[in-house]
């Protein structure tokens, strides 16, 4: 996040840039004037990739770990990734193995540098070490592109102590070691004295009052119990509406009379450890709801310009604690809120073809919000865009409204159920018809004469046709009739809705919808994340629907589950 004032180079618009000393990859490091003219190191990180913002975030959680004495700020927000270091006074770590005689306190501290960088996966050529009286401080560390392995860091870390086995290692020296025998003494005396103090006080201990601690801080607590004689020990617990860490219960109760050096067990308030919502990108009325869900408050409310983010008026640039941190209920929240994008424009590419996250991706990186998402049957893969407003290339103001016309799969109903058809009867294969015998011709003594023969019908022609032999033809069976079905119209029917949204619900805005033979029908309007996490949802009313019913759940216009009744 620089800019320019005149000629001169700005760093989040507080650090100018007296001059650049190194770059080493997408870091650069700049010699910088602060407030009040003081100089500083400004370590820059380019971060345009979601790997460069990982390798910030392990560069920034190896400096918690280390504390180093050079650190004086760190910051991480959108647009703003960099580390700022004071000069420190010292001797060189280079001067200190020239040296032919080192102090065994300060190769001690060194040992141990070493030992507390390995643990962050970096050597000791990866840091710029000053020596202040036997003390080693961490003037500047070098940001890592890729991590180191433990042999690598082992095998650097041995080249860079080599030195220290050429020379000598001066001891150090206790003063008045022959006077160690006088405490010897002493203490013989004094426990003489002692033990028979302490016989008269266990024979005959003294009684006290044990005062009420409970709902004071812990560390409070226990200084008044054993102010007044009383030994302490502490145990976890929770309880709502009160703060982290003080005492909720105390054992024996407030007002009791016991001996001195009795044990009182305080039960300190500690409630299991929550994690922080993701905020950004929320309005104030949306963060306060999600933190709300969380049993966490709204913090400090910082206002900031947003034009360097491109974050649109009323919506949050970045949160502490950061989201995913572990935090405890009842924990506050501190927000940066944008005040707007001033004067400046901005445009969208065609989102023609592009799946929905990956057009609501670009509407962000523009500016813009997506607001408004339509759904309409198409042929193209699911969530596919097939219109968008504004236009492509057209310029509006950045924050402007964006909706998309994303594609649904097509459905059509089936007119009518099928039903159960019946079966139509068994086929049962009719009886051939068995042929009669033929008779034998008995013998005739009469003679034949032409009035005994059967006469045969003339044709046009002149010639005679004789007659047919008679045949006996099966008759074949007749199929039976296959019953008509008459058509029904699916019953009308009541069903109700019920649905236990996951306790880590994506963010957006979710509808529900029933889906019928008449169609869909809304049953529920757009309800934010936050308010339906690990929450139970049932309709109030049962929904009349006719034929196969289904419950729709979509997030932002997206199907995102189906309930079916």
């Amino acid at each position: 996040m620089t800019g320019q004032v005149g000629r001169v180079k700005v760093i989040d618009g507080k650090y100018e840039v007296l001059r650049e000393l190194s770059t080493q990859g997408m870091v650069t490091l700049s010699e910088v004037r602060a407030a009040e003219g003081v100089t500083r190191h400004v370590a820059w990180f380019a971060v345009a990739t979601p790997a460069d913002r990982q390798v910030f975030h392990a560069y920034r959680t190896a400096l918690r770990a280390l504390e180093p004495a050079g650190l004086t700020d760190v910051v991480a927000r959108p647009g703003a990734y960099y580390a700022v270091w004071r000069p420190l006074t010292g001797q060189p770590l280079a001067a200190l193995l020239e040296q032919k005689v080192r102090p065994q306190e300060t190769v001690d501290a060194l040992h141990a540098t070493a030992d507390a960088l390995a643990a962050q996966g970096y050597a000791l050529d990866d840091a710029d070490l000053l020596i202040d009286n036997h003390q080693v401080s961490v003037a500047y560390l070098r940001p890592l592109t890729l991590p180191r392995t433990p042999e690598d860091i082992a095998a650097r870390n041995a080249q860079t102590l080599a030195p220290l086995k050429a020379g000598r290692v001066r001891r150090r020296r206790e003063p008045g070691a022959w006077l160690t025998f006088v405490p010897g003494l002493l203490l013989l005396g004094g426990a003489a004295y002692l033990g028979a103090q302490a016989v008269q006080i266990y024979l005959n201990p003294p009684v006290r009052e044990v005062v009420s601690v409970t709902g004071q801080e812990a560390k409070a607590a226990a200084k008044a119990l054993t102010a007044a004689g009383f030994r302490v020990e502490y145990t976890q617990g929770q309880a709502g509406g009160r703060a982290i860490g003080s005492i909720i219960r105390q054992d024996p109760a407030g007002g009791t009379n016991l001996p001195r050096g009795r044990l009182v067990i305080l039960t300190v308030n500690n409630p299991p450890a929550i994690e922080v919502p993701a905020l950004e990108e929320m309005n104030l009325g949306q963060a306060r709801d999600a933190l709300k869900d969380r049993a966490m408050v709204l913090g400090k409310v910082l206002k900031v310009d947003g034009t360097l983010s491109n974050t649109p008026e009323g919506r949050v640039i970045a949160q502490l604690p950061e989201a995913a941190s572990s935090a405890q209920r009842g924990q506050s929240v501190q927000l940066l809120i944008s005040t707007g994008i001033s004067g400046k424009e901005t445009w969208l590419p065609n989102l023609t073809g592009l799946t929905f996250e990956q057009a609501r991706a670009h509407a962000r990186a523009a500016g813009l919000v997506v607001n408004a998402v339509e759904r309409q049957p198409s042929d193209k893969p699911e969530n596919t865009v097939l219109e968008q407003t504004p236009a492509p290339y057209v310029r509006v103001d950045v924050g402007s409204p964006v909706k998309l016309t994303v594609a649904a799969a097509r459905y059509s109903a089936p007119s009518r159920p099928a039903g159960n058809l019946p079966l139509p009867p068994a086929y049962v294969p009719p009886t051939p018809v068995q042929p009669e015998a033929p008779q034998d011709p008995q013998p005739t003594t009469e003679p034949v004469t032409p009035d005994a023969v059967p006469a045969t019908p003339e044709t046009d022609t002149g010639t005679t046709t004789p007659p047919a032999p008679a045949t006996t033809q099966p008759t074949p069976p007749t199929p039976p009739a296959t019953p008509e079905i008459a058509p029904t119209e699916p019953q009308t029917r009541s069903v109700n809705f019920e649905y236990v949204f996951p306790a880590d619900l994506p963010a957006g805005n979710y509808t529900v919808v029933v889906r019928d033979d008449d169609g869909e029908r809304q049953i529920m309007p757009p309800t934010a994340a936050a308010n339906l996490a690990n929450r139970r949802a049932n309709s109030s009313e049962a929904a009349a629907v006719r034929g196969n019913a289904v419950f729709i759940i979509r997030r932002d216009g997206v199907d995102y589950a189906t309930v079916t009744p």
